[in-house]
């Protein structure tokens, strides 16, 4: 049960990411949340997330913005850093918004990639709309009260998905792996 809100890949920052290694893999659409994952809650879109952005598009890839945050926030943000489209009010975790992204960019779930900073919303959504899911690591630790709730009830979760890792790499040098 908990498996669903593990994230595939959990990373530092969605800055640091292999772009160009997921583009061999054929990963041809990006789904990013866009407060605490690609600038800090309500902050407008910086050169650094501008970049990312032209960076990726050079790479062939689509991208997303994905939130749960109303319109203007969104739309701003999606201008600012040229995204291909957007998604607010994106009712994550469910999935609706995850499929009206990979509608947008014309790509399924195996060819899409869903990066954000959330479990209870960014990871369980991607993991249910089969979606590969990558968990960054917050950009700010100040946050609003209720993701500040949430915060506690992920680290039982981080706790075991990091346990579970650790068990998979026993097995695996048990078994002649690296």
């Amino acid at each position: 049960m908990l498996q669903l809100l593990y994230p595939r890949t959990w990373r530092e920052s969605a800055y640091q990411l292999p772009y160009e290694k997921m583009a061999e893999k054929g990963i041809r659409g990006l789904v990013f949340d866009v407060d605490n994952t690609l600038a800090f809650h309500d902050a407008p879109a910086d050169k650094k997330a501008v970049e990312l952005f032209r960076r990726l598009h050079e790479l062939g890839f689509k991208t997303c913005l994905l939130s749960n945050n109303k319109e203007p926030r969104v739309k701003a943000f999606a201008e600012a850093v040229h995204a291909s489209f957007y998604v607010f009010k994106g009712g994550k975790p469910g999935t609706k918004g995850y499929k009206k992204a990979m509608e947008l960019m014309g790509t399924t779930p195996e060819e899409s990639v869903a990066v954000g900073d959330q479990l209870f919303t960014d990871i369980l959504g991607a993991n249910l709309a089969g979606i590969y899911s990558i968990l960054v690591t917050p950009m700010n630790p100040k946050e609003e009260i209720q993701i500040v709730l949430k915060r506690y009830l992920e680290k039982p979760v981080l706790w075991a998905y990091r346990k579970s890792k650790m068990k998979k790499k026993k097995i695996k040098k048990g078994c002649g792996g690296q």
